[in-house]
């Protein structure tokens, strides 16, 4: 056998070991993924937001302002706790929380109606949280078009039409939409998929440049290349493990979409792992420091979720972050991991994407053998 492959072999499991036996890095890089796959998922199990607390004022008191309230009621988006004849009282309770929000029918709704005259129903709700600021509103306008679509059918049939064709005229064009990759339509099936990306990258950068971190402070950081490509196949057959349990075990037992492309996302962790792991010991190096590699990294993960352009426009970041994110790993890691994982997208698809992986990684190996090269005597 080579004396570099020797060597190699034995950098490898001597990563392995020092791994296990440096219980900081061992709960990093294999306790934090399996945690983090767990109870992160967890108040995301109910993917929708149902049931949301609201109230409605009604100065109409007639049988068109009580059927509104009774579609209301029969929602599943919203949950009317009371019926009221005073907005104050609503805004009171909206303020103390206990509702977050309500409607407001104003008096001689009927009346307009059968008139025609324009009918406002005023909808409010509190737009701190979006999530439930859009059950509230999507709520009461379903309920109050509902009605409204059955009060035009019955004008259309009174001027003669039959009930097929006055439905016909009232709604000519019928949409109908489909979720193709997130067919729950839920928050957690939209975000845990892609923040998966982020855990694995965030726990081996941490976990690798807390490593290396140790080495240079005593001086191991120096070695060869055989030896070097030794501890980063260590550290990334950590990484690999992570990767095989988020895309296989825990999306499957917290069924999330997946298995699109499953060959294709064995691919992507082929690429993304050495990306993270390089750059997390060149980072380790550059620190020369244990727990100063902790301290920076702990607070990167955030930064680092919003440039990546899952949960924020890429094209609406200013323009050097749309230069700079793509320097992190997870940038192209989790766009690519989303089209394979949950879109089935072929991998020629994300070959880009791939392609920026690579060179972060043939960067950051460059950067990690200059720095760590063995001292002339």
């Amino acid at each position: 056998m080579p004396q570099c492959l020797r060597n190699l072999l034995r950098a490898w499991g001597d990563t392995l070991r020092a791994i296990g036996g440096d219980f900081g890095v061992l709960l990093i890089l294999a306790a934090a993924p399996v945690l983090y796959g767990f109870f992160y998922p967890w108040p995301y199990a109910q993917q929708a937001v149902t049931r949301v607390p609201v109230a409605v004022v009604d100065y109409d008191h007639s049988s068109l302002s009580r059927q509104i309230t009774r579609f209301a009621q029969a929602s599943p988006r919203i949950d009317v706790r009371w019926v009221g004849g005073n907005e104050h009282d609503a805004q009171l309770a909206l303020w103390r929380g206990e509702i977050e929000g309500y409607a407001v029918l104003p008096r001689d709704l009927k009346r307009d109606v059968l008139r025609g005259s324009p009918a406002v129903v005023t909808v409010q709700a509190d737009g701190a949280y979006a999530l439930l600021n859009k059950a509230v509103l999507y709520g009461f306008a379903e309920a109050a078009g509902t009605v409204s679509a059955g009060i035009e059918i019955k004008k259309l049939q009174a001027r003669g039409q039959s009930a097929p064709q006055a439905m016909a005229s009232r709604s000519p064009i019928n949409v109908q939409m489909v979720a193709l990759f997130n067919p729950t339509e839920g928050y957690g099936s939209y975000v845990v998929p892609a923040v998966a990306l982020l855990i694995i990258q965030q726990t081996l950068l941490m976990g690798a440049a807390m490593l290396v971190g140790t080495w240079a402070e005593t001086g191991r950081h120096r070695a060869g290349l055989s030896a070097w490509a030794g501890r980063l196949l260590g550290l990334c057959s950590v990484g690999y493990l992570s990767g095989l349990a988020y895309f296989g075990w825990i999306f499957l037992v917290q069924d999330f979409p997946r298995g699109g492309n499953p060959a294709g996302a064995l691919v992507l962790l082929a690429f993304y792992v050495p990306a993270v792991c390089t750059l997390g010991a060149l980072l380790g190096v550059w620190f020369g420091n244990r727990e100063r590699a902790l301290q920076v990294l702990l607070f990167t993960a955030l930064p680092m979720a919003f440039v990546s352009g899952f949960s924020w426009p890429a094209e609406a970041l200013p323009a050097p972050l749309q230069a700079l994110r793509w320097l992190f790993p997870s940038t192209a890691g989790i766009q690519a991991s989303l089209r394979l994982n949950q879109m089935g997208a072929p991998l020629g698809d994300v070959a880009g994407l791939l392609a920026v992986l690579l060179g972060l990684a043939v960067v950051s190996g460059l950067a990690l053998a200059w720095k760590t090269r063995p001292a002339l005597a």
